[in-house]
C-alpha cells in the first residue's frame, strides 16, 4: 500500500507457508523481553496507557476507501477480519472459527465464524458484513481505490463486476448462513490466507454504513468497531491527535491488557525525538535523518529494521518530455543513490536497482526472487547525460521543468532537496520545482496524476511478489502514471491466471526487467530501514511485514 513518508522498512528472513507471513517482527528485544513478561519477572504498571507519535494524518477510517499504511495501521487496530498476523508473523484467527475449508482444487473455501463477535454497537458480526463490504468494495460505484486492485484476477468475478458487466451480487463471496460464509476464487492462490488478513476484507455493518451515509466514518463518532480497541477521539481527517480504548466487546479482550493510547502527529523528526527525550511520547514516528539517530547510536531505546518497502520516483507520461524513454532513463540513472542512503539517510537503508525487495520473496527452493533475477538502472551519470540530451534533442526542446510531489514532513524536505540538486547537476537544461503537501494530499494527487514526478513508497499487502508488479498493469488502480506495456500486461496476466511454481516465478522475473531494464517506467531509490524510539518498559510491541505497520494489542507496559 501507498506508505506514508516516514514509513520505513523489515527485513524478512523466512520462508512461505500456508499459515507463515515472509517478516521478522515482534518485541524490540527479541525473546527477552517477551520471556521476562510472561514468566512475570517484569511487573505490570499500574497504569496501562500508551502516547505515540505519527508523522501524518489518517486520511480516512473507511477500510473500503483506505489506500495508505497509517489508516490500516488504525484499522486494524479497532476492527478485525477474517484472520490477522500475530506476533510471530503467523496468520492467526480473527473473526473467522479456524482455518479455512478448502474444495479439491483450492479455488472454493467455506470459513466458519465465531458465534461471539460484536459489533461496539451491539449487532454480532455476521458473514453478512463480509459479503456487504467486500460487495461495496467492488462496486464501482464506490470508486474504492483498493477493491478493484485487491479483487481482479483474485475473486471469482470481480473484473466483470468491477467493469460493470455483472451486478455485484456475483461476486465470489456469499452468506451459507449467518455464521457461514463461501469465498470462490478465479483460481488456487498461494498466498490467499496472507491475503484475507488484509484490512480491505474486514467487514462493515450495512444498516450502520447505509444509516450514516455520507457521514460514514467523518469521524470516531461515525464509526463502528469489532476489533481489540475502539476510537474515542479522532476529528476526521485534518485531526492531529486520536486516541484508541480498548474495546471491551471484542471476543478477546482478556488477552488485551493496553487500556488507552493517545496519538499525536509531528512531521518533524527532531521535536519527535525532543518529545520522547522529554518523556512525552513512548514510541516515536520512523526517524529517518543521520544526526537524529547517532544521539541514540546504541541506545535500547532505539530500535532498527528493515521492511520490504521500495521507495522510488514515479514519472508520469502525461508530460510529452516523460514519455520519452531516454529522458525517463536519464533521471533513473542520474541519482547517486549509494551518496543518498549513505549520506543523507544514514539509517540502514539500501539502495535498490530492483522493484522486489531483498529478503520477502522465496521460491519453491527457498531461494530469493532478487538472487535468481538481475539488477536494474544503478546510478551512471556520465550514461544519464547522454541519454538526457538524446531525449531533448527527439522531444525538440533545450530546457524541461518538472514539478515533484512529496510530503511535507522534515525528512521527505531533506530528501527532496538532496534529488533536486543531483538532477539539476546532472541534467543540464532542467529544472525541479518541489512542492511539499499533507499527505492525503499527495495521495490525491497520485490519484489525479496532477504531478511530473512524484516520491513514493510501497509496502507489500500480501506475501507474494505479486503485491508489487500488478501496480504498473495498463490503466491498473494504481498505475496513475500513463505506463503501458503489452507485454508487461500479457506476463502479469499470466502469472495471474495460468501459470504455477517455477514458470510463474521466472514470469514476475522477466516483467520485473521490461518494466526497469527495457521501459525505465520509473526510477527505484531505496529500501527503506526503520529507525524509530520505543520504551523500554513497553513489551509485546509488534510490526508486520505486510498490510499493517503495527499490532498494540499485544503490548503490555511495566514498571
Amino acid at each position: 500500500m501507498k506508505k506514508s513518508k516516514l514509513s520505513l522498512l523489515l527485513v524478512l528472513s523466512l520462508v512461505l507457508s500456508m499459515f507463515l507471513a515472509a517478516c521478522s517482527g515482534g518485541d524490540k528485544n527479541e525473546g527477552k523481553d517477551d520471556e521476562g513478561t510472561k514468566s512475570g519477572e517484569e511487573k505490570l504498571a499500574a497504569k496501562q496507557e500508551l502516547n505515540i507519535l505519527e508523522s501524518a494524518e489518517i486520511p480516512t477510517m473507511d477500510s473500503v476507501m483506505a489506500e495508505d499504511v497509517l489508516g490500516f495501521t488504525m484499522i486494524n487496530a479497532v476492527n478485525e477480519g477474517l484472520y490477522r498476523l500475530d506476533p510471530d508473523q503467523k496468520v492467526i484467527p480473527g473473526v473467522a472459527d479456524g482455518e479455512p475449508a478448502f474444495n479439491d482444487d483450492r479455488t472454493v473455501l467455506t470459513i466458519k465464524l465465531k458465534k461471539d463477535t460484536k459489533w461496539s454497537n451491539g449487532d454480532p458480526v455476521t458473514a453478512n458484513d463480509f459479503v456487504y463490504s467486500w460487495q461495496r468494495a467492488i462496486n464501482p460505484d464506490t470508486a474504492s481505490p483498493y477493491g478493484p486492485y485487491m479483487m481482479m484476477g483474485k475473486i471469482k468475478n470481480a473484473t466483470q463486476v468491477a467493469e460493470g458487466e455483472l451486478p455485484v451480487d456475483q461476486l465470489g463471496i456469499k452468506a451459507l448462513d449467518d455464521y457461514t460464509l463461501e469465498i470462490t476464487l478465479e483460481r488456487p492462490l498461494e498466498y490467499i490466507e496472507s491475503l484475507l488478513t488484509f484490512q480491505l476484507f474486514y467487514p462493515q455493518n450495512q444498516k450502520f454504513v447505509e444509516a450514516e451515509g455520507e457521514n460514514y466514518a467523518k469521524d470516531y463518532s461515525h464509526l463502528l468497531y469489532n476489533g481489540p480497541f475502539k476510537m474515542t477521539k479522532w476529528d476526521g481527517p485534518t485531526g492531529t491527535e486520536w486516541v484508541l480504548e480498548k474495546n471491551e466487546t471484542y471476543w478477546n479482550a482478556k488477552e488485551v491488557t493496553l487500556e488507552k493510547i493517545n496519538f499525536n502527529v509531528s512531521k518533524d523528526p527532531q521535536a519527535s525525538a525532543n518529545a520522547y527525550t522529554a518523556g512525552e511520547a513512548d514510541i516515536t514516528p520512523k526517524l529517518a535523518q543521520a544526526a537524529i539517530l547517532s544521539q541514540f547510536e546504541g541506545s535500547d531505546d532505539l530500535l532498527r529494521y528493515q521492511e520490504p518497502s521500495i521507495w522510488w520516483i514515479k514519472m508520469n507520461e502525461k508530460n510529452p518530455a516523460l514519455a520519452n524513454e531516454d529522458i525517463r532513463r536519464a533521471i533513473a540513472l542520474a541519482i547517486d543513490k549509494q551518496a543518498l542512503v549513505d549520506d543523507v539517510l544514514a539509517n540502514g537503508s539500501v539502495a535498490a536497482d530492483y522493484l522486489v525487495p531483498k529478503g520477502f520473496s522465496f521460491d519453491e527452493d527457498g531461494k530469493d526472487f532478487r538472487e535468481t533475477t538481475g539488477t536494474y538502472l544503478k546510478t551512471d551519470q556520465d550514461k544519464a547525460k547522454e541519454l538526457w540530451e538524446k531525449g531533448l534533442a527527439a522531444i525538440g526542446q533545450k530546457e524541461v521543468s518538472f514539478t515533484m510531489v512529496d510530503q511535507d514532513t522534515e525528512t521527505a524536505k531533506t530528501t527532496d532537496a538532496f534529488i533536486k540538486e543531483q538532477l539539476e547537476k546532472t541534467l543540464p537544461g532542467l529544472k525541479v520545482t518541489i512542492e511539499n503537501v499533507p499527505f492525503k494530499i499527495r495521495i490525491a494527487r497520485e490519484n489525479d496524476e496532477d504531478y511530473d514526478l512524484m516520491f513514493a513508497g510501497w509496502g507489500p499487502d500480501y506475501a507474494d511478489p505479486m503485491t508489487y508488479m500488478d501496480l504498473w498493469i495498463t490503466d491498473g488502480e494504481q498505475n496513475h502514471m500513463g505506463y503501458s506495456n503489452p507485454e508487461f500486461d500479457k506476463l502479469i496476466k499470466a502469472a495471474n491466471e495460468e501459470l504455477t511454481g517455477k514458470e510463474r516465478w521466472k514470469a514476475l522475473q522477466d516483467a520485473e526487467k521490461i518494466l526497469l531494464e527495457d521501459d525505465a517506467a520509473f526510477a527505484p531509490i531505496y529500501q527503506r530501514s526503520v529507525n524509530l524510539l520505543i520504551n523500554p518498559k513497553v513489551k509485546g510491541f509488534v510490526h508486520h511485514a505486510f498490510g499493517s505497520d503495527y499490532s498494540y494489542q499485544w503490548i503490555k507496559i511495566t514498571e
